[in-house]
């Protein structure tokens, strides 16, 4: 926000005899009356703008009420032959109504029914058309009403002065006057033109235009069910000739669902550590809501899944292990651009919440516990979702209830204690002088397989122990360096433990010094 003062100097006018004709009293009401009717016109017309619409409603979301609903603006899609009608609130309007890809149209209107007769144009089949009309940003209505009502006033002051032949003087103080606040919108609007590219890319984005997320159900085929839990179940499923993951939460993980879909949908988060966005839909299976959460699909599956089955190489283990921190530090780092992403702390970490991709890396995926900060404009946001995060993964400070829940830092060294226990996985599976450990989750040999609060407790807290470490993971120089990485992340003191930054920093250094000894080894032979 900008405040810029408007000074009024103002002297004392010489009037010639006879230049000014004297007012009557009559006049001068007639005047501050048309002022008056010219200001109520202002605040009529910017509420009339507020006001909602009724539009017809044709569609399969719940929304419509005897086949109309009201909103900001009406609007009518065509999605490769799908059709609907509603209505939506202006707060996306851009998102909304100024997208344009082949395969779908929309248009938008802001009067009442003016949806019902609308009709996709006769050379649609399949061919972008005509881009829908650019709607003015809210802020001209604005200052249409302040300009308007500025002019108003200044009419009405002159005519007070030439009646009152008062010579109006300076402003004693200028902070103690009303200020004009004027918002400058900085960068421009997001564009999809290049949606599919993103698609068919490993990172991920603000996932498609909402209205187009709102037909995706309809347009998937689920083919195989590849993971259950107490989330849901995870589907492979087809869209336009492409494989994904469709998630469907349960009913009771709903406030899961609404979290990752609202972070999904308000920052920044493509990276190829991340996993990808593609969509969120609502549908109805059986007469029951169905939540549905479309992601990039990764046919190896989970972190977990991958090391029941998969060894490493020393130099692979470093890499996944890179990937992982790479992710991390895009997560907790905050981004101040025209396209702002706040910080974001994961909250459950762990080997079943990270995929593997085909080239060896790993994206971090479910966000639905996931803390927002932003440090520019001064907020937290933890959400409201009843779920906890996994009592094997927890942080000592979570478990004996000592974490500064109002410190977002708090969540970050979280996220690393738990980083340190995915590190322990992943060199478990690690191949040194032909050894290697079969797969067990951390503080399988303290613990049951379904531990308790208390069990944890004890262990982390009052026992203050930690992963054993095979011998042979000293003996040669990449485990060993992730060795000490990952006794700095299992501090008692969270402030004592390493930032996600500092992982990624020492282990970019060790992937580079690797690639050079193994590029001399090749060259001496």
């Amino acid at each position: 926000m900008i405040r810029r003062h408007l000074p009024f100097h103002c002297r004392s006018y010489w009037k010639p005899p006879g230049l000014f004709p004297e007012m009557g009293s009559s006049a001068l009401l007639t005047l501050v009356a048309a002022g008056v009717f010219l200001w109520i016109s202002a605040i009529h017309a910017d509420t009339n703008d507020d006001g909602q619409l009724l539009c017809i409603c044709e569609n399969d979301k719940g929304t419509c009420e005897n086949g109309t609903c009201r909103g900001d603006y009406c609007f009518y899609t065509w999605v490769r032959g799908d059709q609907e009608r509603g209505c939506f609130m202006k707060d996306h309007v851009r998102e909304q109504c100024m997208t344009s890809f082949e395969g779908f149209y929309v248009s938008c209107c802001r009067d009442h029914l003016c949806n019902g007769n609308i009709t996709p144009p006769p050379d649609i089949n399949g061919i972008t058309t005509t881009p829908p009309p650019a709607f003015p940003p809210p802020e001209l209505g604005i200052a249409v009403s302040l300009l308007l009502l500025f002019v108003t006033a200044s009419v009405c002051a002159l005519m007070l002065f030439l009646h009152f032949r008062r010579a109006p003087c300076r402003l004693k103080d200028a902070e103690d006057q009303d200020v004009t606040k004027l918002k400058v919108p900085t960068g421009d609007d997001p564009t999809y033109d290049n949606i599919y590219d993103e698609f068919c890319t490993s990172g991920s984005g603000t996932g498609l235009p909402y209205l187009v997320q709102r037909t995706m159900a309809r347009q998937i085929s689920l083919v195989e069910c590849v993971g259950k839990g107490r989330y849901g179940e995870v589907w492979r499923g087809t869209w336009m000739g492409e494989s994904v993951a469709v998630k469907i939460f349960s009913s009771r993980d709903e406030q899961s669902w609404f979290r990752e879909t609202e972070i999904y949908n308000t920052v920044q988060l493509r990276h190829d550590n991340i996993l990808g966005f593609i969509a969120s839909d609502m549908t109805s299976k059986n007469s029951s809501t169905q939540l549905w959460l479309v992601t990039h699909f990764h046919e190896l599956g989970s972190l977990y899944d991958f090391l029941q089955y998969s060894s490493l190489e020393p130099e692979s283990c470093l890499r996944m292990c890179l990937s992982v921190a790479c992710g991390l530090v895009h997560l907790h780092t905050e981004i101040l651009s025209a396209q702002e992403k706040p910080a974001i702390a994961h909250r459950d970490l762990k080997s079943r919440n990270i995929l593997v991709k085909r080239n060896g890396q790993c994206c971090i995926a479910d966000l639905g516990l996931a803390v927002i900060h932003s440090q520019s404009n001064d907020y937290l946001d933890v959400g409201n979702n009843p779920r906890v995060g996994t009592k094997r993964y927890m942080a000592p400070e979570v478990l004996d209830e000592t974490i500064r829940v109002d410190v977002f830092e708090s969540y970050k060294q979280t996220d690393i204690w738990a980083l340190g226990l995915v590190f322990w996985e992943i060199t478990r599976r690690t191949v040194v002088n032909g050894i290697v450990e079969e797969y067990r989750p951390p503080f399988f040999d303290l613990v049951p397989s379904d531990p308790s609060f208390e069990e944890m407790k004890k262990v982390v807290c009052v026992d203050q122990q930690r992963p054993s470490l095979h011998n042979r993971l000293h003996s040669h120089p990449i485990l060993s360096a992730i060795v000490k990485i990952m006794k700095e992340c299992w501090y008692q003191n969270p402030s004592a433990r390493l930032t996600a930054l500092r992982v990624r920093k020492t282990l970019t250094k060790l992937d580079h010094d690797s690639d050079f000894v193994i590029e001399k080894l090749k060259q001496d032979v």
